[in-house]
């Protein structure tokens, strides 16, 4: 994931923007900003195969339970067919979860049919050879009349599921082909996805293709960057990188112990932690992410210390955190034309 952006052009009806930074709070709002702070969180590489459905409903009616609000990832391919189509017994458990998550405080990003090989959605299946879904989002010479047709049969394959996508999460590889690629595309100058991505992801939207008007999307992430990245837009949507400020401390995708901190987040006493951290500095939000293996409830080292966060952040925090989806996010940062929305909240 990286913080460097491509120019992109643009037209009277619809813009793509180049690196999209947004002002600042106080500079959006022109006064010192209120002490609260939007929390959320992405995760990663959810699905049945890892702990099973039994885990993912018992995330999702915690998030509920605690007000909580954030983002799981659904890869209908993961297995190498689409979940729309004869799913197991486990898998249409899992879709009927995935059904209910957005009422749970849940937006559902593809991440995104595969997270391997490109689908082949006449011959349902991943070709031998196929590039990698995160490779070809960043290859130059692809349309954006790729990018959509794409695109809209994986929403089409959601929607035959029951599902629908909130936005797009950018599906990392290394392995030895993807590595290669990727350092002869740095080379080249290519740092950051391929601006298409950006249209076609508008104009599906203006489609009413994704659930709502703004396409949140998880590809960069940095601990220093409070700004909402804005990739394209019309007057009435938008598609937004919308960057986590926050690092997996919660088992990352090895399910690693090692690699698990309450403390990065919020300390026992609430005095420190990134979270306390960037509230401290005027942020206007701090949004983390994490990956399902590790952060499961079933099998996942990282659970107990995703409750003890949640915990900590309602004991030292709670008048000062606003929980919201990246896409309430995106939608209310869209319409307000900036931050200033949250001091109406």
């Amino acid at each position: 994931m990286s913080g460097q952006f491509i120019s992109a052009t643009s037209t009277p009806a619809v813009q793509t923007i180049g690196s999209g930074l947004s002002p600042t709070f106080a500079e959006a709002t022109g006064k010192a900003r209120k002490s609260k702070i939007i929390l959320s969180f992405y995760c990663d590489d959810t699905g049945p195969y890892v702990a099973g459905t039994e885990a993912f409903e018992r995330f999702l009616n915690y998030c509920a339970e605690h007000g909580i609000a954030g983002e799981s990832s659904v890869i209908l391919g993961a297995n190498g067919k689409s979940l729309s189509r004869n799913p197991t017994d486990e898998e249409r458990a899992y879709i009927r979860q995935v059904r209910r998550a957005f009422d749970c405080g849940i937006d559902t990003h593809m991440e995104i049919m595969t997270h391997q090989g490109l689908f082949d959605f006449e011959a349902h299946c991943i070709p031998q050879d196929a590039v990698h879904e995160g490779l070809w989002l960043q290859e130059p010479q692809i349309t954006a009349e790729e990018y959509e047709d794409y695109f809209a049969n994986i929403i089409d394959s959601g929607e035959e599921a029951g599902i629908r996508f909130t936005g797009l999460t950018w599906p990392g590889c290394g392995c030895d082909v993807c590595t290669l690629r990727y350092a002869e595309l740095r080379a080249d100058g290519v740092a950051a996805p391929n601006p298409k991505v950006w249209q076609a992801l508008l104009n599906l939207a203006r489609q009413g293709k994704f659930r709502g008007r703004t396409v949140p999307c998880f590809f960069g992430s940095s601990e220093t960057d409070y700004s909402i990245h804005l990739k394209a837009r019309d007057s009435e949507h938008g598609v937004y990188d919308l960057m986590p400020n926050a690092m997996d401390n919660l088992g990352i995708w090895e399910n690693n112990p090692n690699r698990v901190n309450p403390d990065y987040y919020i300390t026992r006493d609430g005095k420190a932690g990134i979270i306390v951290d960037h509230l401290r500095k005027g942020a206007p939000y701090c949004i983390w992410y994490a990956h399902w293996q590790g952060l499961n409830p079933g099998n996942g080292v990282g659970w107990s210390a995703f409750t003890t966060v949640v915990e900590r952040i309602h004991r030292h925090l709670r008048h000062q955190v606003i929980w919201m989806r990246p896409s309430e996010i995106t939608n209310n940062y869209h319409a307000a034309g900036g931050w200033g929305f949250i001091d109406n909240i």
